[in-house]
């Protein structure tokens, strides 16, 4: 839980209820958990300070229990009750009564109790809800970024041939993208030691900077064979390492057959931000590759691979949940920017294809699993749920500045070209250039694709059923593209296994979701 998770929360629908339940307008407050009004309802607006009064005089706010307590104030009664949510406290709610009303009949007690934790349970659970929602948006931001540093580095890396070159124009980009003063490489076995400067402020003495990282930084590294992050001014390592140098560090070793063969430095002033463990896990990324850059010319095959490999593992997270989902992400966005390329999208928009195809379907993270692995047909409640996965989606990647050119994409997939699909109804161009080609590309693996209650189609019937559907559900356009594809470049469909008849058969009903 955030330090104040009901911030950002919107309290007036909960005082509109608790007046409808109990038919009294009742000077209503949500506080924080240390008893800080967070809110208060219209028109009584002073309630707010009358509590930070209460606070001030030093009102403990204990609890009896979880149910409602009260405290008889000089001018008032204060009924409150704790919010909870995980088992912890993250608040209170407040009603001020005034004192002639406590042995008023019209003052129904029970009723107003009832209320109040209806509405404590309510807002317990939106506040579990959101931080649910903003710690899988963070998961997945952090994955991104693995996943972006892995691809950059891939292109970057087929783009240069000479060695030290290399490490120079990756270590640039680094300290850029890192926000880093300095990147260092440094591999005294072979003599090397290069750097990239991104300076907020002049460093002068960088000479005798690079001179500490060659020395005693690597021979700590070399021994500890762990990530060295120092922020702090009086870390107790600084008695042997940086020295007078009051540097933040960030130092991966680097790893060749087991043995530490170099080191990667991110170096920044004083003033900076603190190195988190984000930095250091995407330090960590970066060593990895570096290790194998230094012996680029024999081993780019086996470095190729391993950005598959990364790629495959960050996705197979996103498709673990449902067993239908394995491969489909990957057969999507393979078909989306095969189609993509056949338009000839201009680069900032293959991007954005790329990572909506990808990701098109993350928000299933959030469909139930009863409904999501069902082995059979969907009943008309069940795909209500499937259909709020594109809005699922969008909540999820919004989060991430990063995607947003590839969130209408995802968004949007699901929309048919005459308007009737789903989330918002969009019709024709209206719809997202991306999200129509996804949609093709998401068709038709929906129906080559094998389910529990039925085999995958083959080629032929999908791509008749597809040209039924032009004009209506797909566009006429991305299927004369698609179609070019399938002409020009087959291979892909033997490779995902895709059945092929001999003779066109009938056109069957689409199963696409």
């Amino acid at each position: 839980m955030s330090p104040n998770p009901l911030v950002n929360l919107e309290f007036s629908r909960h005082a509109r209820w608790l007046q409808r339940i109990t038919g009294m307008d009742y000077a209503f407050a949500v506080c924080d958990a240390a008893g800080a009004p967070c809110w208060s309802a219209p028109g009584h607006e002073a309630l707010g300070g009358w509590l930070a009064g209460l606070n001030t005089s030093g009102f403990a706010w204990t609890a009896d229990g979880e149910g409602l307590q009260r405290h008889d104030a000089a001018d008032a009664i204060l009924l409150y009750m704790p919010v909870m949510a995980k088992g912890q406290r993250i608040g209170w709610l407040a009603v001020q009564v005034p004192q002639e009303a406590s042995t008023s009949a019209t003052l129904a007690w029970d009723a107003l109790a009832e209320a109040l934790e209806d509405v404590a349970a309510a807002i317990g659970e939106e506040c579990r809800t959101q931080g649910e929602l903003n710690a899988m948006a963070d998961e997945l931001s952090d994955r991104y970024e693995e996943l972006h540093l892995v691809y950059a580095i891939d292109r970057q890396v087929q783009d240069m041939t000479s060695g030290e070159d290399i490490f120079g124009n990756l270590l640039e980009s680094w300290a850029e993208h890192m926000n880093a003063d300095v990147a260092a490489f440094i591999k005294p076995g072979d003599n090397l030691c290069v750097s990239a400067t991104n300076l907020s402020a002049p460093i002068h003495n960088l000479d005798l900077v690079l001179v500490e990282m060659r020395g005693d930084l690597y021979r700590f590294s070399h021994s500890s064979r762990q990530p060295i992050v120092m922020n702090e001014p009086d870390d107790p390592r600084r008695a042997y390492i940086f020295t007078d140098m009051p540097f933040k560090i960030l130092c991966c070793p680097v790893f060749q057959d087991k043995a530490v063969v170099a080191i990667l430095v991110l170096l920044n002033h004083a003033n900076k931000e603190d190195f988190s463990n984000s930095d250091r896990k995407l330090g960590e990324v970066l060593a990895n590759h570096l290790s194998s850059l230094s012996r680029m010319h024999s081993m780019l095959a086996e470095t190729s691979k391993f950005n598959e490999q990364m790629a495959a593992a960050l996705i197979e997270a996103v498709e673990a949940k449902d067993p239908y989902t394995r491969g489909h992400s990957e057969r999507v966005h393979h078909i989306s920017m095969e189609i993509g390329r056949a338009l000839r999208l201009p680069p900032r928009e293959l991007d954005n294809l790329f990572w909506g195809s990808l990701l098109h379907d993350v928000g299933k993270i959030g469909i139930p699993d009863a409904v999501l692995c069902k082995p059979g047909r969907l009943t008309r409640d069940e795909f209500t749920f499937i259909m709020v996965h594109p809005e699922r989606s969008y909540e999820i990647l919004r989060h991430i500045d990063r995607l947003k050119g590839a969130v209408p994409g995802a968004r949007h997939h699901q929309e048919k070209y005459d308007g009737t699909g789903y989330p918002h109804g969009l019709e024709g161009n209206d719809i997202p250039y991306n999200a129509r080609i996804i949609a093709v590309a998401d068709t038709y693996d929906s129906i080559t694709s094998s389910r529990a209650y039925r085999a995958g189609r083959s080629h032929e019937v999908a791509m008749a059923e597809i040209a039924r559907v032009a004009g209506t559900q797909l566009d006429p356009g991305v299927i004369t593209a698609f179609e070019q594809v399938c002409r020009l470049e087959p291979d892909w469909i033997a490779a995902f296994g895709i059945q092929r008849d001999a003779m066109p058969l009938r056109v069957v009903e689409s199963a696409a979701a």
